[in-house]
């Protein structure tokens, strides 16, 4: 059931003045989202008279904006506004109160999901732009790895998650009474000895060292083989069980022990083509906990390939992002750079005056259309080599000048990496990025309207 506001507490009157008082950024979160329009987007989440009360949404958010602000998990997140009355005045929650649990906010946002996440950022900027804070009269552009959060995968290790998941799975099944005389052989040992025995191998450094892995990775792919030919008559009976006995947690178990077995089975048909001496395989899955993420190579010395989501991101002169969009896999960067462009005059209404971005975006194309919408200045640098004309308009001062700033907007994707939370997504899965995302960016714009505002 829908709650908005939290109970008065007339407790706060007691505190001295100053113990009342906000600090100058919270005072100016508190009044800005003291808006009907930042409620509306959960009203969709849930039922207005069914239901246990949820969290007040007013709560919700302040605790949202805290986290992501300070990168902080739900259990030291709830710690600490339970031990700051600043913080606790600012998240609305009665002195008398206890603390939302960590679990509750958690399904909360997962509840919310990527739309809330979108539908709050698009009401955030339009009242950015009827407070003329937000004006979008340049624009620049360029696109980042939000990495996934899972470990650097190799065939052995995956192969090995899957077996061990595989009887995690089968354990809860035949626990929730389903297939209990059905066998199967629990052959996690076997697959962590010979992953142990590779780490071993590893260390050598030598040439026959390449060969002892390949065989080793083989005899984990056989392991996991015979562990599927184990689950397949679970699964069967345990499907069986749930046509008598439908179970909301059963069919939940089931559910994830089929996606478990079609992942394990890609993964042996990914390590089959790898020991076959073909290296490059096309939209190859990279976990089993997130099988949307996917590498990414973006050219980079340090991290060659990253494993995770592509993100765009769009930023005007002050320093706003004006949209941004996350991707699974690595999608070209030129065919974003128009509908980027156009959601941002959809805010104000009308074209930036000066949109830059890098060559990845610089195509003869997006310069015609950008032209059309009404951009004068135009700042796409071109790859490959330009001809004279180009040539010497690059090397123009008003296009270095653009060139200059576009620079910038690197410093504010590593700011977005290191403040909030944009160097990797905590939540799984396509959608769970973009939440996660969505939700680091509200907290990044409401932080910059404070600096805009004092």
């Amino acid at each position: 059931m829908l709650r908005v506001a939290a109970v008065q507490d007339a407790w706060w009157e007691m505190l001295p003045e100053h113990a009342r008082q906000l600090p100058a950024e919270l005072a100016l979160v508190d009044a800005f989202l003291d808006d009907e329009r930042f409620i509306a987007p959960w009203r969709a989440v849930f039922a207005e008279r069914l239901g246990r009360p949820s969290v007040p949404v007013e709560t919700l958010l302040r605790l949202l904006y805290l986290k992501h602000r300070y990168q902080l998990g739900y259990e030291t997140l709830c710690r600490e506004v339970a031990d700051s009355l600043s913080w606790r005045r600012f998240c609305r929650i009665p002195l008398a109160s206890p603390m939302p649990h960590p679990t509750t906010l958690i399904k909360l946002v997962r509840r919310g999901g990527a739309q809330t996440a979108e539908e709050l950022n698009d009401t955030l900027l339009g009242k950015l732009v009827e407070d003329k804070l937000l004006r979008c009269r340049k624009l620049r552009i360029d696109t980042t790895v939000m990495e996934a959060d899972i470990d650097h995968p190799t065939d052995a290790d995956l192969l090995d998650h899957g077996i061990r998941k595989l009887g995690r799975l089968v354990r809860r099944i035949k626990a929730s009474g389903a297939a209990r005389r059905t066998r199967f052989r629990d052959r996690s040992r076997s697959a962590g000895r010979r992953l142990k025995e590779i780490s071993r191998t590893l260390r050598r450094r030598t040439g026959q060292a390449v060969g002892e892995i390949d065989r080793l990775t083989g005899e984990i792919a056989a392991v996991a083989r015979a562990t599927l030919r184990d689950v397949a008559a679970v699964e069967r009976n345990a499907r069986r069980t749930l046509g008598e006995r439908p179970s909301g947690r059963l069919a939940h178990v089931v559910g994830e022990l089929a996606e478990t077995v079609a992942g394990t089975r890609r993964l042996l048909e990914q390590t089959a083509l790898r020991l076959a001496g073909i290296r490059i395989i096309p939209d190859r899955l990279v976990s089993l906990a997130d099988p949307d993420a996917r590498p990414i190579r973006k050219g980079k010395p340090q991290h060659p390939t990253q494993f995770g989501y592509t993100a765009l991101v769009a930023e005007d002169e002050r320093g706003f992002i004006v949209d941004h969009q996350v991707q699974r896999g690595n999608p070209a960067d030129a065919p974003q750079l128009l509908p980027a462009v156009q959601r941002a005059m959809s805010l104000t209404g009308r074209p930036p005056g000066t949109v830059v971005a890098d060559r990845g975006f610089g195509t003869a194309a997006n310069d015609l259309a950008l032209a059309e919408l009404g951009v004068q200045r135009i700042g796409l640098q071109r790859a490959g080599k330009p001809g004279k004309a180009r040539r010497e308009y690059e090397h123009s001062r008003r296009f270095r000048r653009m060139r200059n700033w576009r620079v910038g907007v690197e410093a504010r994707i590593s700011h977005l990496k290191r403040s909030f939370g944009f160097h990797r997504t905590r939540l799984r899965r396509l959608a769970g990025a973009q939440t996660w995302a969505g939700l680091g960016i509200f907290a990044y714009n409401l932080q910059r309207m404070t600096v805009l505002s004092r």
